[in-house]
């Protein structure tokens, strides 16, 4: 098997730019300066900023502003004029919550942390400070080097933590093992809204980072945990893609059961790797295939994640 290594950035703007439908070298070159950020009014004081890389989810009041994840540093200048068109004033952002320590949802953290109070689950800061490898244990890998102090939260929480601003509860509650080791899920409870982070996002197959604590059970668990404590008129914001329902999340969690049901089924019948992948088990969803993560690595995931093994080889625990 050939294993893919690219660097951080590259492998981040990728992931970002799951269109493309693969992992391209010449990605790693993006041209921020034509990226312009969509801002959609999602319920009550909270917004959807829509760029390259994860989605923001901004709560905008008298109480001032707090945003959930910061894309890729060059674009912090042209979040902040997006925020500034919401607003009609240079109002800094007070608080930032990351829902996990992956570049293109922390990568601006070094920008707004000069005014803003970074906040993250352990995990997070643990990750973004010791850099280390990260990856589907399989074809797609990447080292990351230790992230700069300005860029590491300086509040974090083991369970879960509530800002209270612009008369919103924003809950931030962890969810372990599934997107990674330090996922938080974030609720707007009054503004009827949750962000979930890369455990949902609407590009087809996720990336689960096996490499940093995540697995294909605690992403299920995670999304099957949250479905029944939301409203049914809930308005889901992914982790990428576009603002999103509740039936939607249904739809998600009922691939990500069929497709490790059949690798199940599979691993029960003796198969290995390879074997599933020349046989194709994964056809049915070809539909879901499209983007950063095709069959063969959705494959690989679903292998190393129920298996504990990567491609084969027992995994390490980090």
């Amino acid at each position: 098997m050939i294993s893919v290594k690219i660097d951080r950035r590259e492998f981040l703007l990728s992931a970002s730019l799951l269109s493309a439908g693969a992992l391209a070298a010449g990605q790693g070159n993006q041209d921020f300066s034509k990226v312009q950020i969509k801002v959609t009014r999602v319920s009550g004081s909270v917004y959807m900023l829509q760029g390259e890389g994860g989605n923001i989810a901004a709560s905008v009041g008298d109480d001032g502003i707090a945003i959930v994840d910061d894309q890729f540093a060059p674009l912090a200048g042209k979040i902040r004029a997006a925020l500034k068109d919401i607003t009609g004033t240079d109002k800094p952002v007070r608080f930032v919550i990351n829902t996990h320590y992956h570049g293109d949802h922390t990568g601006g953290n070094p920008n707004f942390s000069e005014t803003s109070t970074i906040i993250a689950q352990d995990n997070v800061r643990k990750r973004l400070a010791a850099g280390g490898p990260a990856g589907n244990g399989g074809s797609v890998h990447m080292e990351n080097k230790p992230a700069a102090k300005a860029a590491l939260p300086i509040i974090t929480f083991e369970r879960d933590v509530t800002v209270h601003l612009n008369g919103e509860d924003i809950r931030a509650l962890h969810f372990p093992a599934g997107h990674t080791d330090g996922d938080s899920i974030i609720f707007y409870s009054q503004a009827n809204v949750v962000h979930m982070g890369d455990d949902f996002v609407r590009y087809g197959f996720p990336f689960i980072d096996i490499d940093s604590g995540g697995s294909v059970q605690g992403m299920i668990a995670a999304c099957e945990d949250v479905i029944p404590q939301l409203p049914r008129d809930v308005k889901v914001i992914p982790g990428h893609g576009d603002l999103s329902s509740l039936d939607d999340v249904r739809a998600y969690v009922g691939m990500l059961h069929e497709t490790t049901d059949a690798v199940q089924q599979a691993l029960k019948q003796g198969k290995t790797l390879e074997e599933m992948k020349q046989q194709k088990i994964l056809a049915p969803w070809h539909k879901f295939g499209g983007g950063f993560i095709n069959e063969d690595t959705q494959l690989e995931t679903l292998y190393n994640s129920l298996t504990g093994k990567k491609n084969g080889k027992f995994l390490k625990h980090n």
